[in-house]
């Protein structure tokens, strides 16, 4: 059992209002996300439903083959359904506030007939809501899990209702190799609100290759292409990747 940190979201609001002189909104002080603890998961099931903890719930999931033995794998995200990480929240933002937290997990399938084995649980790259001005990364619409060509793909998606007028679609490949799941691909794409421009990247960590694109949102064709060619380094795992929201894919 992993416990996780309360959210830092009140305590940056009072941080500002001490630094900058200011008073704090009532309602900001009254947002106090909960501690989670995160379960641990069966070793092996027969199917997606039997890796579910008592009060968690599938979210999402995807088939196909990712250890190349010819049998169709599993990965899913489970949500934890607590209704006490539903907050309310008389300021900015979603209200009520929802602060369940995800799992991101892979299973192996053991031969055509048999159960599943779970080889990854990742916490952090779909991280846990903390600011209720930014959408869902994970919800309805949003995100979602895929398996193509052997790879594991995660998108994401970061828009914040206040506070900020930038907004991108983040999307992670990840390929069992050398005994784990690492880092072998990663696209987004940026669009300013308010001036339409466009920032897209995109690398092959295989090539280790790396394409910036700049333009506009009235055009399909970008107004500037750059490449790179990013230094030698290990191939990252998934658990090194972090927070999916705030990965720097040129570290």
């Amino acid at each position: 059992m992993r416990p996780q940190r309360r959210g830092a979201f009140s305590t940056a609001l009072l941080l500002c209002s001490a630094l900058c002189g200011g008073s704090t909104p009532a309602a900001a002080q009254e947002l106090v996300i909960r501690d989670v603890t995160y379960p641990d998961l069966p070793r092996q099931a027969a199917s997606a439903d039997g890796f579910v903890p008592r009060g968690w719930v599938v979210e999402g999931e995807a088939s196909g083959d990712l250890n190349r033995d010819g049998v169709a794998d599993l990965a899913i995200v489970l949500r934890q359904n607590d209704p006490n990480n539903v907050i309310e929240n008389l300021g900015l933002g979603e209200n009520p506030f929802n602060t369940n937290p995800r799992i991101l997990a892979v299973a192996f399938r053991n031969g055509p007939s048999g159960d599943y084995v779970l080889k990854v649980v990742n916490h952090t790259l779909i991280r846990r809501r903390e600011d209720p001005v930014q959408v869902d990364p994970f919800g309805e619409g949003n995100g979602g899990i895929a398996i193509r060509r052997g790879s594991l793909e995660v998108s994401l998606h970061h828009f914040m209702s206040a506070g900020g007028w930038g907004m991108f679609r983040a999307t992670y490949k990840v390929r069992y190799q050398n005994g784990r799941f690492e880092l072998i691909g990663y696209d987004r794409s940026a669009v300013h609100r308010t001036t339409g421009e466009t920032k897209d990247v995109s690398v092959n960590y295989l090539t280790r290759r790396m394409q910036h694109s700049t333009g506009h949102i009235s055009s399909d064709t970008p107004t500037k292409v750059t490449w790179r060619t990013l230094p030698l380094r290990a191939p990252l795992a998934l658990d090194a990747v972090g927070d999916g929201l705030n990965f720097d894919p040129e570290r």
